[in-house]
């Protein structure tokens, strides 16, 4: 079972790494890269490392792409395009059929499968390893790697802020662009 667990999240990984490599268009690379992301969260569950996957999907798909996603938007780097046009003629077809054949297959899989679910001991079992998986990897992170640690939430922080006010230097800039223009207009009338 781990095999095939190994076998299927790779070729998503693959498949991910390759569409954020060879998509033209800046917004399907970002929704390639949380394909990626979850792919290696599966990754992680199967080597029962339960705290690496929720932080690979909490912090990296939930904010990191959330974050890739906010600044092309906000530049407009992507086009617009007419979603009643198909470049691929019947993908919306072939989209609904993948779909709900993916779908069948799962409930099929949960209906007619009677193994647990995968780290199921481990968020409802006691705690009967007192060094498991988060103890080692917060000893590590707060003992060797301190100074690393608050060095990656101070730039973090000034990252923020910095962005916070660029931002408003843009808003500001935009503002006094309009207010010559709005001038302009109204000496016209």
């Amino acid at each position: 079972m781990e095999t095939a667990v190994f076998i299927v999240c790779a070729a998503i990984v693959l498949a991910g790494a390759l569409g954020v490599v060879l998509a033209r268009n800046p917004v399907h690379a970002a929704l390639s890269l949380v394909g990626t992301l979850f792919g290696m969260a599966v990754l992680f569950l199967n080597l029962e490392a339960h705290f690496l996957a929720a932080v690979q999907i909490i912090v990296y798909a939930g904010a990191i792409v959330v974050l890739f996603l906010f600044v092309i938007m906000l530049l407009g780097v992507d086009r617009l395009e007419d979603l009643s046009v198909e470049p691929i003629t019947g993908q919306r077809v072939l989209a609904a059929i993948v779909g709900l054949g993916t779908f069948g297959l799962a409930v099929a899989f949960l209906v007619t499968s009677d193994i647990g679910l995968p780290g199921q001991e481990a968020l409802t079992g006691p705690i009967t390893d007192q060094y498991s998986n988060l103890r080692q990897i917060a000893d590590v992170l707060f003992t060797d790697y301190v100074y690393a640690f608050e060095a990656t939430a101070a730039l973090l922080t000034i990252s923020v802020v910095g962005a916070v006010v660029m931002s408003r230097r843009i808003a500001r800039a935009d503002q006094t662009q309009e207010a010559p223009e709005s001038q302009e207009a109204a000496g016209d009338d």
